[in-house]
This record gives C-alpha cells, structure tokens and sequence, in this order.
C-alpha cells in the first residue's frame, strides 16, 4: 500500500512538473494596421527592428485574415474562437449612446480564451483596448467578468493617447474596475503595463496567458510628444488630407515604432528571465488599414471596413524560439478565430463550453503541417447600417454589397467574383463569366449567416430594432 501511496505522488508530481512546462502565451493584435504596415511585410517608408528581427526567429503568415474588417466584431471573434455573428457583434460597438449598436457587448453566455485557461491554471491578463461593450450599459462587458484575472487598459473604441479621454468623450483608463489617471503615452503605458505582468508572473508556479491589444496605429493620431486632442469638451481631430504625405508617414512611424519597441522589451524580459523558450508569441492586426494611413499594400484592394482583401488580409507573426523554425513563412489560409482553439492546443486543454469554428494551427507552426481545406466568411456591418459580405472557397472569393439598402438590411445584392490565385487585388469580376460558381457560393454563404443567426446571443437594440421603432 504505501508502495501504491509512494507511486500515486510521483505521477501526481510528475503531472505537476508537466503542467508547469505549457508555454506561457501572449497575443499581441495592433489596431487599424494594413499588411503593409511593418518593414517585413513591405512597409517601403521605415524599418520595423524588433518585429522583423521576430519574423526572422519565428514564422510570418501571408495569408492570415482578421475574422472582421472593424475593431470590436474582430475581438468577439479573438475572444470566443467562433464567428463574431454567433456573438451578437457584428458592428462597431458604438460610442453614442443614441446609436443602434451602443447597448452590445460581450455576454457572460460567451466562452472566452481566457476563462478557458484560467481554469486550466493560468494567470491571465489584459492591457490595452477592450471594446466588448461600455460598462456603464452592464457590468457584464467588463473583462474582468470573462476570464482575465488582471485588466489595464480602456474600455471605448480608441482613447486620446495623452489625456486618455475615450471616442465617448469620457475619462477612459482603468486598473481593473476602478477608473485610474495615469499620466504617459498610450503605447508606452500599454507597453510598460505588459511588461510588468511578464515580470511578475514570468517566474511563479503558473503559466501565463497576456493579451496586449495595442490603441496604435488607430486615430487620434499622435506621436509622443503630441498635445492633446481629445478633452471631455472639444475633438480636435488631425486631418490626413491637410498635410503632405511625408507628414503622414512620419505619423504613422512615430507611432508604429512604439509598438515595435514594446515587442523588442518583452522579448529581453523574457531572456533576462530565462523563460524565452517557453513563450510562445502571436502578432497581428485586428483589421485592414484605414485611408488615413499609408499602412496598406498595393498589393491588395480595400482598407478597414471592406470585405476586400485589403480589408481583412492583415501582418502576422508567430515565434516560439526552439519550437518554430526561424525564418519560415507559412501561405496557409489562416483566419483570427483560429487564435483561440491555438491556444488551447498549445495549453494542452480545450473548452467544454460553446462549440469553436476556429481551428487549431499549431501544427503549421511547429511541424509544418497543412490545413484541410475550407470556407471562410465574412459579414461586415457599417457604422452606417450599411451591409456586405464575402466569403472565400479555395482560390475563390465571392462579394456580395447591398448599394442604398435599407439600414441592416440585406437588400438589393450584387455580386462580385474574383480568382485570387491569378488576380490577387480583385480587379477582375468574373461573376458573368461563371454564374454557377456565384450561385454555390452565394448559396452557401447565406447558409453560413442564417447558421449562426439560429443560436445567435441575443443583444439589445441593433439596426432592425431601430428601424421597427421608427415606424
């Protein structure tokens, strides 16, 4: 018996050792950045040091898409691992209290990344942008309330990098649920903020999951050393088209190149703390580039809020030093729901909770393995209410736009078919030429969307809500 007794610990030690081996996991998403926004992805304007210097010791994805082309429907869809509609977000969560999208958030119903891993025992945090709905409308939204064990960061849609002041023209910074002054620039406080939970928690008894969701490249744009532009009172917005394109440029460098630096301090806290091995790294953007910003490649057609490529192709690296082959580049078709069902491969431990659409790709990075074929979609819904969607089959790329609709309607499509393998910025629309290709796709496409409206969370408001009431 106490040879059984004896043998039962060491398994259980053993078991514990193991655990304490699963890699600690951060995910860095930077905001409104195109494809062309660092120098290894073809930024012709600056060098990006530390995020090549990544690329090199790790993988750069070509074909890696953000699951929405505006900020908040990609984060549902990071959070959850399922298609953002399933969420209930589908647009901007918007800061004007009068605005059809306002009252959405993030539900309690939602399985996120971070409730998954934490119960696996991680530590898990946040710093930076949320954007999963305003607290003021429901605690519930709060991330503190969906996993993540440590918050800093802001809650609106993008904040004044100095004075902090939100898109809702309120003070917007917090540590945890209590709204904190901080003096210092975004990026730098997002940095710092990162770095200091790697350091805390880089050596304890458990892994840890960071989620760094950076304000930078979207607007206000400044630099450091920039006046406020935003109060609670007035919006001095800077306007791209008033000055020159090297002015434009030198913006989005100055403040591309803090976000480069963050990346180059956590990589030497990882080595000071000798956990560099046992990190694994993920970096990308939440959408396309915007027409404010010289991010976007000619490459590709559209900016953030198309379905085009443009729209939702965006930079991605991945490093796991020892474990990702340095210097590889990956084509495989890869979508930011996939991120989720990653982690927790690499975690060794899966949800019991909502059924992913994501799929694991930890096998592309670490052995180099391909992905089965499949669709991936897109639904974008406008500030304005406007709709459009696309979806991708092979070297196929199917786009559905609803001109002059009604707001949040599905009216008046048309269609638009593009071969990306031979025209990889959607100049030729072949939907004439191959009417039955249309038809499938569109077919499908429409099954996928009322698929996910069956189960759907159900959310306040919305733009058909609106419109009933008007009536």
């Amino acid at each position: 018996m106490n040879r059984c007794l004896t043998l039962i610990a060491s398994l259980l030690l053993l078991a514990a050792a193991s655990a304490d081996k699963r890699p600690n996991l951060i995910v860095v998403m930077v905001d409104d950045m195109g494809y062309a926004g660092l120098s290894c992805f073809g930024n012709p304007y600056f060098k990006t040091p530390e995020l090549d210097r990544m690329a090199r010791e790790g993988m750069r994805f070509t074909d890696f898409h953000s699951s929405g082309t505006v900020c908040s429907p990609t984060r549902a869809g990071l959070l959850t691992g399922r298609y953002q509609q399933r969420a209930g977000i589908e647009a901007v969560v918007h800061p004007y209290s009068t605005h059809p999208e306002h009252r959405k958030g993030l539900k309690l119903s939602e399985t996120t990344f971070a409730e998954v891993l934490k119960e696996a025992g991680y530590v898990t945090g946040m710093v930076g942008k949320w954007h999963q709905g305003y607290p003021v409308n429901s605690d519930d939204y709060h991330p503190q309330n969906h996993g993540f064990d440590e918050f800093v960061g802001y809650h609106s849609g993008n904040i004044d990098f100095v004075s902090h002041v939100g898109d809702h023209n309120k003070h917007d910074w917090w540590h945890g649920k209590v709204e904190t002054p901080e003096k210092g620039y975004a990026t730098d406080l997002i940095n710092r903020h990162a770095d200091n939970f790697v350091r805390r928690h880089g050596k304890g008894d458990k892994p840890f999951c960071l989620y760094v969701a950076h304000l930078a490249v979207h607007n206000p744009i400044q630099v450091r050393g920039d006046p406020v532009r935003r109060t609670e009172e007035k919006w001095s917005r800077w306007k791209w088209r008033e000055h020159s394109e090297e002015e434009r440029i030198e913006k989005l460098k100055g403040m591309t190149l803090p976000i480069d630096e963050g990346i180059g301090m956590l990589r030497k806290t990882l080595a000071e703390l000798g956990i560099e091995r046992d990190t694994f790294i993920l970096f990308f953007s939440d959408n396309g580039g915007t027409s404010e910003g010289p991010s976007s490649s000619p490459t590709y057609r559209g900016k953030k809020g198309t379905v085009y490529e443009g729209g939702h192709r965006v930079p991605a690296i991945a490093m796991w030093p020892g474990r990702i082959k340095p210097g590889t580049v990956s084509d495989e078709q890869l979508i930011s729901i996939d991120v989720m069902p990653t982690l927790l491969s690499l975690a060794g431990t899966r949800t019991s909770g909502n059924p992913l659409d994501g799929i694991d790709f930890s096998g592309v990075m670490l052995r180099g393995e391909r992905t089965k074929p499949r669709p991936l979609y897109w639904a974008s819904l406008s500030n304005s209410g406007r709709r459009s969607e696309a979806m991708r089959d092979g070297s196929w790329k199917l786009i559905v736009q609803h001109h002059k609709a009604k707001p949040g309607t599905f009216q008046n499509e048309k269609f638009e078919l593009y071969n990306l393998s031979s025209d990889p910025g959607e100049k030729s629309n072949l939907s004439a030429k191959h009417p039955q290709q249309v038809k499938r796709m569109s077919r499908q496409l429409k099954d996928w969307f009322a698929q996910t409206q069956r189960t759907a969370t159900k959310q306040p408001d919305g733009w058909l809500a609106a419109a009933s009431k008007s009536k």
